[in-house]
């Protein structure tokens, strides 16, 4: 410890801070430890063995404890203090902070290694604020949100003000999601927790410097540790909270556009699904809802009688059909929509500096913007949404929430523009989602919104990308930004699926947007209106291979619910960049090409035009097998695989189990009575293990209640005999139900089968190995095969 702690000290002085800041005195109290200087104090708090706060407060101002995204309760006692003649030591048991008197000095490091250390620290400037940092040259950087730059960001000054980029394809330099976080290949993070506008310049001028710029706030940031890259995002969204679990049919199939304009087009395109029996769980529906034209009636949010006559019907008959349906909404509300007087009256507007409704003109109308941070506003813009849920509206569209054009002179109940525009679309989803836990607290809500900030994942937030060009350059930046905000706690980032902007028609590129959809968070084709979207309007050979798609999405669903209890439990993403798997290979920590879907699946999306072939990296933490041909391809190799039309490359790991159904019309027919187990069987994986996750779809904390079931798999190979057993734990508000299990067994030579000890008689050993197994609840099934070696 000696040594580590000389190492730290010498690290410290060898980056000397602030020179004018000067060491005054300190106190340790309460788990937090407080430093005077000569221009303000450091409060510096354990939340955790591997979480730690620091703020600066300036000589001045007074410290603010409120955060819009830290939610966890600092664990008491974490933190250790002890203090030698010219520094003081902040340990936990996987963190040390060593602050040196002088020259004034912080560093942070783990087991002996230094993360990072204040440079300048805190910096005043005209018209900015500033906390600077050392890196070392050799690490990667991730964060800042939602953008298209490269899977490093290390190089670029990211604007940290949450804007559309309309059409944008393989460059996106500021995007709808700016969140103030950064994560380095040395497996740390820095969240720098403030919402106002500002910018993260991650070492643009190469001189090996971090810097949070903000024009006002907190000056305050939580270094977030982990010994995995899946430990460390664990940690991150312990902190900020983890996503609840969503409501089974969010995984399905969405009919979407801009937009439908009648009642009539919205029943006539589900009829269409129904006739191609193309799987279909909800219908979105975008502005045309309220309005019969894109312009001057945004704020409306009800429903245009002349065109949906019957809207209550509508839903119920769609309901019916296991349909949902969700409705677009915005905040602005237009001086000449139907709600403008009552928004007025009411007092639930933004405002200017006279106290009066602040207005301004942008693309749709002359509008002002619901004041969610004022009382009366959130009460106001709730009660229609409530409204429209009591109807049985199964979800809610939230769009423009960035938001798209909010002046600097707007001041709201909750600060002046600049200081809350990033945080408008987080508290938004927060409004809805407190909404449905007060008047539907037996309904998992559906928010899918276009904007956020740190942490918006507890409230529900289903995100997308943005209004990307319908384009090859549009579907090459989607894994980038997918699987960045997946790091960042925000797990169900997506696409428009096949490219929103533009009248582009190129049915390649959307059979091939839609082949990676399948391996999406959520599969949601949409687009202007120009070319149509939905798998049901296209020509007949297009549809026929898109519908194959939707089908395999639906036959993926135990697989990619229980992906989803594993985000709501670890706060672990859906896709994940391969580095995961090898964080210590250096060509992998810049791949945006390729990623795993959950733990077991290696996809390789299309991204160009008439591709015949493609090169495929394998981690080399299991052998893999195609997915379509079984073909087996070694760890830690590359090769080039051919690219068929129908599907993109997708590879399994060795070993894994894969839980599949029947396609299904929609989730509403969804049951685990009769499933597929693919086990894919390699002789160098001697035990494996698998789960799927099982409760009733739709009602919250499902799982802290009791009412659910987990079915685990487990392989063991020993002397030439594969075992597998399956065995389920139930809780105890959970009516479980006898099941029938399929087996497909992959890649096995058997000579004898034994169920449960008894011996079936085989004829022929089929490839893949096909058995069915009778599980009758509270039971355990073992299934033995005897094998041949491969030769």
């Amino acid at each position: 410890m000696k040594k580590i702690i000389i190492f730290l000290l010498v690290s410290s002085i060898a980056f000397a801070q602030n020179a004018n800041r000067k060491y005054l005195s300190h106190s340790w109290k309460n788990n937090v430890l407080e430093i005077k200087t000569s221009d303000g104090f450091y409060l510096i708090k354990p939340y955790s063995d591997k979480i730690i706060e620091t703020s600066f407060i300036p000589n001045g101002e007074t410290f603010s404890p409120n955060s819009h995204a830290v939610i966890k309760t600092p664990e008491k006692r974490k933190g250790e203090f002890k203090k030698a003649e010219n520094s003081l030591l902040l340990n936990t048991k996987d963190i040390t902070v060593v602050i040196n008197k002088s020259p004034f000095k912080i560093t942070y490091s783990t087991k002996g290694k230094v993360l990072l250390s204040e440079k300048n620290g805190f910096i005043k400037k005209d018209s900015t604020e500033i906390l600077q940092f050392n890196l070392d040259n050799s690490e990667i950087l991730y964060g800042g949100g939602a953008r298209a730059l490269g899977m490093n960001r290390r190089g670029n000054r990211l604007k940290l003000y949450n804007r559309a980029h309309y059409g944008y394809e393989t460059k996106a330099e500021l995007m709808n999601f700016c969140i103030p976080i950064v994560m380095s290949s040395k497996l740390y993070a820095i969240h720098f927790d403030n919402a106002a506008i500002g910018y993260l310049d991650l070492d643009s001028k190469k001189d090996n410097t971090l810097a949070y710029e903000t024009i006002s706030g907190r000056k305050t940031y939580q270094v977030i540790i982990g010994d995995t890259w899946n430990e460390l995002i664990s940690n991150y969204t312990d902190l900020t909270g983890k996503q609840p679990l969503p409501a089974r049919w969010t995984f399905g199939n969405f009919s979407s556009r801009f937009g439908y304009h009648s009642q009539e087009e919205v029943e006539n395109t589900i009829r269409k699904f129904e006739e191609s029996q193309i799987p279909v769980d909800a219908i979105i529906l975008d502005l045309y809802w309220f309005g019969k034209t894109i312009k001057g009636t945004m704020g409306n949010l009800d429903w245009d009688k002349d065109n949906f006559p019957n809207p209550d019907k509508m839903i119920a008959d769609l309901n019916a059909k296991g349909v949902k349906t969700i409705l677009i909404t915005e905040p602005f509300i237009l001086t000449s929509s139907s709600k403008w007087q009552e928004a007025v009256d009411k007092k639930v507007l933004v405002t200017d500096k006279s106290g009066k409704p602040a207005t301004w003109d942008f693309y749709f109308g002359n509008t002002s913007v619901v004041d969610i941070f004022k009382p009366e506003g959130k009460v106001w813009f709730w009660d229609i949404y409530k409204r429209l849920i009591h109807k049985s509206v199964g979800g809610m569209w939230g769009d423009l929430g960035e938001p798209e054009v909010f002046p600097s002179k707007v001041i709201t109940a909750g600060g002046k523009a600049d200081e809350v525009h990033n945080v408008y679309g987080h508290n938004w989803a927060k409004l809805v989602a407190d909404g449905y836990k007060k008047d539907f607290p037996n309904q998992r809500p559906f928010i899918l919104m276009r904007s956020g900030y740190s942490g918006s994942q507890r409230f529900g937030m289903i995100p997308w990308s943005g209004d990307v060009s319908r384009s090859w350059g549009g579907l090459q930046s989607q894994m980038e930004i997918a699987m960045q905000m997946g790091m960042q706690g925000m797990a169900y980032m997506h696409s428009d699926l096949g490219g929103f902007a533009g009248d582009y028609f190129d049915n390649e590129l959307y059979l091939r947007w839609l082949q990676y959809g399948v391996f999406n968070p959520i599969f949601r084709p949409h687009a202007q209106e120009d070319v149509a979207s939905e798998v049901a309007y296209k020509d007949i050979v297009t549809k026929e291979k898109a519908k194959k798609q939707v089908e395999l999405r639906y036959q993926m669903l135990p697989y990619n619910y229980t992906l989803a209890f594993e985000n709501n439990q670890k706060g672990t993403p859906l896709m994940r960049p391969l580095f995961f798997e090898e964080p210590s290979n250096e060509k992998l920590l810049n791949e945006k090409e390729s990623y795993l879907w959950g733990n077991d699946f290696l996809i390789k999306p299309i991204t160009k035009a008439g591709v015949t072939s493609t090169e495929v990296y394998f981690p080399k933490s299991s052998n893999w097998f195609d997915f379509y041909t079984n073909e087996k391809h070694f760890a830690g190799t590359t090769s080039t695989v051919a690219v068929e039309e129908n599907h993109i490359p997708v590879f399994v790991r060795g070993g894994s189990f894969i839980p599949m159904i029947k396609t299904i019309q929609n989730t509403l027919k969804y049951s685990l009575n009769n499933f597929d187990l693919h086990f894919y069987f390699d002789e160098t994986v001697l035990s494996s293990n698998g789960k799927v996750y099982n409760d009733d779809g739709t009602t919250p904390n499902n799982f802290e209640k009791g009412a659910f079931e987990i079915l685990n798999f487990n392989s063991n190979i020993k002397n030439n005999v594969l075992t597998l057993k399956l065995n389920a734990k139930i809780g105890k508000n959970y009516q479980a139900s006898d099941k029938t299990v399929t087996f497909y067994i992959h890649k096995i030579k058997a000579k004898r089968i034994f169920i449960n000890g008894q011996e079936m008689i085989y004829k022929t050993f089929q490839e893949p190995l096909q058995i069915s197994i009778d599980w009758k609840k509270g039971t355990t099934q073992e299934l033995k095969i005897e094998y041949q070696n491969e030769k």
